[in-house]
C-alpha cells in the first residue's frame, strides 16, 4: 500500500524532495500548505483550523477538512487520526522537528508514538536527523549509512531491558529514565556497519543524526 506523508508547519528544505515517492498520500496541516511547492508536490489534502496561515483555495481533486479553533487534537494529530483511519501502515511526517515552537516539537513526538501503538510505522525526518520508535518486545536494526550519532530516550518515562549492539557504548539489559540522557550521542563500534535495538518494557525514540 501507498505511504502516507504528513506535512507540518515547520520549515523544509528542498532537499527533503528525495524522500517522497511518486505513489506517496500527502496531508499537509495549516501552514505546511505553503511547503508544498519547495517539495514541489500537491497535497492530496490539506487540514487545519488554519490559525497560522490563511484558508488556501484548493485545486479540484484535493480535500480540504476545516478543523475547529477550540479542539484536543493538534492538526498534525488529526492528520494521524486520519491516515491510520484511511489504512496506511507506514507514514513519514516532514515540517514536524525544530521551528520556532518547541512544544510543537513535543506534540509531534507524541503523535508519532500514537501511530506507532496503532500498528502505524512512523518516521520523523529533517535535513538533519531521522525519528524512529521502538515499543515494548521489539527488536529493530539500524544500518550505517548517512547517519553518523544514534541516540534513545524512553518515550513513557523507563524503559527496561534494553539491549545496544553493533555501538560503541553498548548495553545489556539496561535501564533507561527520562531523568537521565544515558542513550545520547552514541556512535557506530569500529568495523560495526549496523546497530541493533531491543526493549523488554517501556517504549524508546531513537534519533539518528548526521555528523556536524
Amino acid at each position: 500500500m501507498a505511504r502516507c506523508v504528513i506535512l507540518s508547519a515547520c520549515p523544509v528544505g528542498a532537499e527533503l524532495a528525495g524522500l517522497l515517492r511518486p505513489d506517496d498520500y500527502l496531508i499537509a496541516c495549516d501552514a505546511g500548505y505553503r511547503s508544498c511547492q519547495v517539495l514541489g508536490r500537491q497535497p492530496d489534502a490539506v487540514v487545519g483550523d488554519f490559525d497560522s496561515a490563511p484558508r488556501p483555495e484548493v485545486p479540484a481533486g484535493e480535500e480540504l477538512v476545516v478543523l475547529p479553533h477550540v479542539k484536543d487534537d493538534t492538526d498534525t494529530e488529526y492528520a494521524a487520526q486520519l491516515a491510520a483511519r484511511q489504512g496506511f501502515r507506514e507514514v513519514l511526517m516532514l515540517g514536524c522537528l525544530g521551528g520556532r515552537r518547541l512544544e510543537h516539537t513535543l506534540a509531534n513526538l507524541a503523535t508519532g508514538l500514537g501511530l506507532e501503538k496503532r500498528g502505524v510505522r512512523a518516521t520523523l525526518q529533517d535535513e538533519r536527523s531521522r525519528v524512529t520508535y521502538l515499543l515494548a518486545g521489539q527488536t529493530r536494526s539500524y544500518p550505517r549509512g548517512d547517519y553518523f550519532y544514534l541516540s534513545v530516550f524512553p518515550m513513557e518515562g523507563k524503559a527496561a531491558g534494553v539491549n545496544i549492539r553493533g555501538a560503541f557504548y553498548e548495553l545489556t539489559d539496561a535501564e533507561l529514565s527520562a531523568a537521565y540522557p544515558l542513550g545520547v550521542s552514541n556512535e557506530y563500534a569500529p568495523g560495526s556497519d549496523c546497530i541493533t535495538l531491543s526493549v523488554k518494557e517501556g517504549a524508546l525514540v531513537v534519533v539518528e543524526t548526521r555528523a556536524d
